[in-house]
């Protein structure tokens, strides 16, 4: 089968397409014939090991899954005996940042993991961008316990992640003050926003609002920045370590205080967590947005715009299947 593949940690050009062997399933796996997948964060945090400690999952001295690619659309082509979820033919979506594989024509997964049977109405392209940048926001949501009526700030509105928790948030209740730059204000106020914010023109430093929490889903805001801006028992969580890795440690010394707090959870991917997903978007409740689709023998200038930090929403990956 053709898949992006890549031996050695490091920037794009690691990556190459290669013709390898089909992957098989266990006793309680599928086989996905893969029709489309994308280039996103946790795919580049895995392929360029910026954070030393994501070896620790992926290889300390060289990856032990070749092929990247955590979110995946496809079609069950074969599975194993002991299978009872999926059967042939079912249309499948799903997210995999345990054994990845998204990113090649055929793919291996366990009928309990990050897999869901895509909804009517739903193409692979669509189904392919509905987990990462969600579950990321749902979890996160999630662990701040954010209740209906509730302030909530989301800086970076415009990616994966940002835009995801725009429209979580808002089917949860939530009133959502969304930061994005100028060309993105139209965007992000159809995702839901009450109040959109263009941080090229106000500071958010200067806002009468306070928050009960604050979300930076693109990591470049700080604790200390959005602390003067939280209700007095208020939440900052953001989708990154922070300078010298603040966000964690801050985040556990602050564990037990009654005030304001610093969150940093750990992600989980639940298989009911990836259905519900499906369903909101089946439903109209989650659109995941698409920046722009490229095949996958263009994957590394795929990954090149991506690292841009330009990205808006999704960046989907077609997968061949000649």
């Amino acid at each position: 089968m053709k898949a992006a593949v890549y031996r050695s940690y490091g920037p794009p050009e690691v990556v190459q397409i290669q013709d390898i062997p089909n992957p098989s399933p266990k006793s309680d796996e599928v086989l996905i014939k893969v029709f489309a997948s994308t280039v996103n964060r946790t795919d580049c945090g895995f392929r360029s090991a910026e954070y030393f400690i994501s070896r620790f999952w992926s290889g300390l001295f060289r990856p032990k899954e070749p092929v990247l690619g955590c979110e995946f659309a496809g079609e069950v082509v074969s599975v194993g005996e002991k299978v009872k979820k999926f059967q042939i033919a079912d249309r499948v979506y799903g997210f995999d940042d345990a054994h990845f594989g998204g990113h090649a024509q055929f793919k291996t997964i366990s009928e309990n993991a990050g897999i869901a049977k895509v909804p009517n109405g739903i193409d692979y392209q669509t189904a392919a961008m509905l987990t990462e940048g969600s579950h990321y926001a749902l979890g996160n949501i999630r662990a701040a316990k954010t209740q209906a009526g509730q302030q909530v700030m989301v800086y970076g509105a415009t990616g994966a992640i940002g835009s995801a928790a725009v429209q979580l948030l808002k089917y949860f209740g939530a009133h959502v003050t969304a930061v994005c730059p100028s060309a993105k204000v139209d965007l992000v106020k159809s995702l839901g926003a009450d109040v959109v914010i263009d941080y090229t023109r106000e500071d958010i430093s200067n806002l009468a609002t306070r928050f009960d929490l604050i979300f930076d889903a693109v990591g470049k805001s700080s604790w200390g920045a959005c602390k003067p801006l939280l209700k007095p028992q208020g939440k900052y969580m953001s989708t990154e370590l922070g300078k010298n890795g603040e966000n964690v440690w801050k985040a556990i010394l602050l564990s037990k205080s009654k005030g304001k707090r610093l969150l940093f959870p750990i992600p989980t991917t639940e298989q009911e967590d990836i259905r519900f997903l499906g369903e909101l978007a089946a439903k109209g409740y989650f659109k995941p947005v698409l920046d722009r689709t490229y095949e996958l023998e263009d994957i590394v200038e795929a990954y090149r715009y991506v690292e841009t930090g330009q990205k808006t929403g999704n960046v989907v990956i077609t997968i061949p299947q000649d």
